[in-house]
């Protein structure tokens, strides 16, 4: 100890709060496994008690972003990283065409309910692929470059995928309902 007291105040967590903190201390693996999925359910716990209405309002103008539409993108994401270029899986893209690349973010028809769940559906794919995989220096293949990735590299830049969707979905639904919180 330094002798430094610790801050007082701490922002609030939500009340509904059942996400397990992630080991303070661990190997690699398990760290970075844990703090990925503390960000999924960080991004579901913000969208939790919302109507499909309100999940899909474009709440922060001129920004397009909604819950809905970054929901889409995510399940995309897991796709495109774990499925697609790590394991090599021959699975087409969720909400992506060459022609309308931003499908993810802009077509909200579909139902909130089916988007979570193959946003779920594909969080626990890629747990499995992560699981499966003898180490974090295993490699898949950029699709765009054909250079080898690490899953190591991949962890790390899905839990920075999420972290920077969980700042817009805090500000997404405190504008939509006044909720905040950590």
């Amino acid at each position: 100890m330094t002798g430094t007291p610790a801050p007082q105040h701490r922002s609030p967590r939500w009340d509904d709060d059942t996400r397990p903190d992630p080991p303070a201390v661990g190997g690699e693996r398990e760290t970075l496994g844990a703090v990925l999925d503390w960000h999924r359910a960080t991004f579901e716990l913000k969208c939790a008690g919302l109507t499909p209405r309100q999940l899909s309002e474009r709440a922060v103008p001129p920004s397009g972003l909604s819950l809905h539409g970054i929901l889409r993108h995510l399940a995309g994401v897991e796709r495109w990283w774990f499925r697609i270029q790590f394991a090599g899986e021959d699975v087409p893209l969720l909400h992506y065409s060459d022609a309308e690349p931003d499908q993810d973010f802009d077509d909200l028809d579909g139902d909130v309910d089916e988007a979570f769940a193959v946003w779920r559906a594909e969080c626990a794919r890629s747990r499995q692929i992560t699981a499966a995989a003898a180490s974090l220096e295993e490699t898949g293949i950029r699709k765009w470059t054909g250079d080898p990735i690490s899953l190591r590299r991949i962890l790390v830049d899905m839990i920075a995928e999420y972290a920077r969707h969980n700042g817009h979905a805090d500000l997404l639904r405190e504008r939509i309902d006044g909720s905040a919180g950590m």
